[in-house]
């Protein structure tokens, strides 16, 4: 009947506090504004699931709609919380039992620490929940039934006996107890009550006891606590009266206080206790024996010899765990009834630095990109010690000291923040360690490391590895034929540049003859936002091939020589010599061109017909026919020569041409060189001294420019040659030139006719058809492959 009474009690108590709930939530939103940034709610225990706390959204400022769009979430730590955040209102709710005892035991206040997290930007806000105490615990006797035993006579009026007090897991007014004893007109109730330790409760004896009269005395202790509804507990004294042994042990003084290390090791002394007794023999005979420890655990850490009063340590003790200890001493003398006398000790742990600090890692926004500003919070830390004063001071560091540092937002919660500029190209992740050490001596310490990867932004544009490139390319190449590696656009119809790969291919055969030196400017463009571009200058040099034959020039004044029938005769050449001649004289000049340039344009004459020792014979190089001898009638009316014109190439080209001599007297030679002076023929006598000076003069000429092209020739071989071997293809380099954003451009690159042109880039599609050129080496079509 009395455990429904304290049920039906415990429930209107739990109504009239949730009545009360409505009031204290209105006065929270004025408490936020005056703890300036810390919301504080308080809550009943036991309040049902669904039960709201507080507007959590509304009293951190945040718009309808906005705690679920930037995911406004509490972060657990260490137990877990029975609080939720209600997902579109924001509002904090119990999402399940609330017990205060469970949670802070004997602690008052219990306020529960949370941390509630809002993204877009990254904040962190602190909410401190108390949970208040509700009367929904009885007091607890550790026994349901307690046997004393009292000698008749010779106790005396006034003499106490030590109960065990009931226990209330309430706090505060909930779990002030108070005593009461069922009528009895031998024994009453006395209670001391100590702001240092617990209360002391005592059963006094008010007239002396009769064991004829009563021999067993019954009685009813009831413990009641301080609610508005009190709820009460109960436990039967059986009081048996003994007869007389009416000196009871005496302990010197009724508490003793013993400090304890943390660390003691098991066996170490405690305490050596001692009762005296005023009988003698087996009355004085006193043997102690612990009557009550508190709290509980402690029967397992103290061993009390029963014959010394020597109290040994058993176990570990952990100042985190329990702080102190009360131990009841009764010390029992050997009389018939016994007597007993009882004592107090305290055990108060002293603290050691045994526990390390922990740090947790309650949020982490990675990757950073390399454009964040400084003061960007990376990651949110959690940081605490279980030990106490200096022991469980923790300080907080960063290693390495840059780029990261750390910030103090609330007692044991720090911010990872960004104190320098990133740079992914310099260095793309990071491994940062956290590092806590506390105050005790010698200090403890514990690290958490964190892997912070940078993300790219589009901060470098393309860069060539040369500002200039040389590329060496031989004329009569095939089209398509790739002539370097780099990259471009259109620019003309001779080469074009591969958008993706960068290689410069050619789109037709180059022909020496008519481009030398082709120079244009490729632009690198990458896939950023927004794009950036760099720029490089490539000099293609055309090599002369052998491709030209040597071209026979018609006679100075006039066309090829007139045959007999009057028609042209090609590559037929007419000249007179006079018999008689001497040798060397200079009969004509084959005259003959080559389109290529140095070696493959120096040409040289042979005589080709008749073979072996004619009378004329051909300068090697300067074509002019002469006579080899004097020139005599048996040698005929004519002679037709055969003379071949060859250059240098490889393979060399040659030319032919037909030369018909005809031999006549000196006047005849004289007028027929004065009839066709125009028409290349040769006159034996009197025009050879003038022809021989013009000859001299148009050698010389040729010999000059035979050197200076083939001095050009050298050249391009030598640059040809660098370039081949040397450790990069390219021959020329230089620093590249400045970023530049550019827009999207696609398309193939080409270049136009004239030999040097800027690259000219059209607008186009997407990221797809950007060319993205990575620096390489320029290859030569000959060059090995890298």
């Amino acid at each position: 009947g009395g455990a429904a009474r304290a049920g039906q009690e415990s429930r209107c108590i739990r109504l009239g506090v949730y009545r009360g709930v409505l009031v204290r939530l209105l006065l929270l939103q004025a408490y936020w504004a005056l703890v300036g940034g810390q919301v504080r709610y308080s809550v009943p225990e036991e309040a049902k699931a669904g039960t709201v706390v507080g507007r959590l959204a509304q009293d951190l400022g945040l718009e309808a709609g906005e705690p679920e769009a930037r995911r406004l979430r509490l972060v657990a730590q260490g137990r877990r919380a029975s609080v939720e955040v209600s997902g579109a209102s924001g509002a904090l709710v119990v999402s399940s039992r609330l017990d205060r005892e469970e949670l802070c035991g004997k602690s008052a206040p219990c306020a529960l620490r949370l941390e509630v997290l809002v993204e877009r930007p990254l904040r962190v806000f602190h909410v401190e929940l108390e949970v208040t105490d509700i009367n929904d615990n009885a007091p607890v006797f550790p026994a349901a039934r307690k046997n004393l035993s009292i000698a008749e006579l010779s106790t005396m009026p006034g003499s106490r006996f030590p109960l065990e007090g009931a226990s209330d897991a309430d706090v505060g007014a909930n779990a002030q107890l108070s005593y009461s004893l069922s009528p009895s007109e031998h024994f009453a109730l006395d209670l001391q009550r100590s702001e240092e330790y617990r209360e002391s409760l005592f059963l006094v004896l008010r007239k002396p006891l009769d064991r004829e009269t009563v021999p067993v005395h019954h009685l009813v202790l009831t413990a009641s606590d301080g609610g508005r509804q009190p709820l009460t507990g109960t436990v039967e004294l059986v009081i048996s009266v003994l007869d007389a042994n009416d000196n009871a042990p005496q302990f010197k003084q009724s508490v003793y206080k013993v400090q304890l290390r943390e660390d003691a090791e098991e066996g170490t002394l405690v305490a050596r206790l001692n009762a005296t007794d005023p009988d003698a023999g087996s009355n004085a005979e006193v043997t102690f024996a612990a009557s009550n420890t508190f709290p509980q655990k402690g029967l397992n850490l103290f061993l009390l010899n029963p014959k010394t009063g020597e109290i040994g340590l058993t176990g570990a003790l952990d100042f985190e765990d329990v702080r102190s200890y009360e131990i009841q001493i009764e010390a029992t003398d050997q009389g018939t009834p016994p007597l007993s006398g009882h004592c107090k000790m305290v055990v108060e742990v002293l603290d050691v630095n045994d526990n390390a600090p922990e740090v947790w890692v309650t949020s982490l926004s990675v990757p950073v990109p390399e454009d964040a500003a400084v003061g960007t919070v990376v990651a949110l830390l959690s940081v605490s010690d279980r030990d106490s004063g200096a022991n469980g001071r923790v300080r907080c560091s960063v290693w390495p000291a840059a780029p990261f540092g750390l910030v103090s937002t609330f007692a044991g919660s720090y911010s990872l923040v960004l104190r320098e500029a990133l740079d992914r190209e310099r260095v793309s992740e990071y491994e940062v360690e956290v590092r806590a050490e506390d105050g005790g001596a010698p200090p403890l310490r514990a690290s958490r490391g964190l892997r912070v990867p940078v993300s790219d932004v589009n901060d470098n544009a393309p860069a060539f590895a040369q500002a200039v490139y040389t590329v060496l390319a031989r004329e009569n190449n095939a089209a398509g034929a790739e002539l370097a590696a780099a990259a471009g656009r259109p620019a003309s119809s001779y080469v074009s540049v591969d958008a993706e790969s960068g290689r410069l291919w050619a789109l037709q055969p180059l022909d020496y003859e008519e481009l030398q030196v082709l120079q244009f400017e490729v632009r690198a463009v990458d896939a950023g936002e927004p794009a950036l571009c760099g720029n490089a200058t490539v000099q293609l040099f055309v090599l002369d091939e052998n491709d030209n034959a040597p071209a026979l020039l018609p006679p100075v004044g006039g066309g090829p020589g007139v045959g007999a029938s009057g028609s042209a005769v090609p590559g037929a050449l007419w000249a007179w010599a006079s018999w008689g001649a001497p040798a060397g004289q200079v009969v004509a000049k084959i005259r003959a061109v080559d389109a290529d340039s140095g070696y493959n344009a120096w040409l040289r004459y042979e005589l080709w017909e008749p073979r072996g020792k004619g009378p004329f014979r051909v300068g090697l190089y300067s074509g002019e026919v002469s006579t080899a001898r004097a020139l005599e009638e048996a040698d005929g009316p004519r002679q037709r020569l055969v003379i071949v014109v060859r250059d240098h190439g490889e393979p060399a080209r040659s030319a032919t041409a037909t030369l018909s001599v005809s031999l006549v007297e000196g006047a005849e030679a004289a007028l027929a060189a004065a009839g066709s002076s125009g028409s290349g023929l040769r006159p034996a006598e009197g025009g050879a001294s003038a022809e021989s000076t013009t000859t001299t003069t148009t050698n010389v000429w040729l010999v000059v420019a035979i050197c200076a092209v083939s001095s050009l020739f050298l050249l391009a071989v030598v640059l040809y040659g660098a370039a081949r071997w040397a450790p990069r293809a390219a021959v020329l380099s230089g620093p590249g030139p400045a970023t530049l954003v550019c827009a999207s451009e696609v398309g193939s690159w080409s270049y136009s006719q004239r030999q040097s042109r800027s690259l000219c880039l059209a607008d186009g599609a997407g990221k797809s058809d950007l060319m993205n050129w990575k620096p390489s080496l320029i290859r030569t079509p000959n060059s090995p492959e890298h």
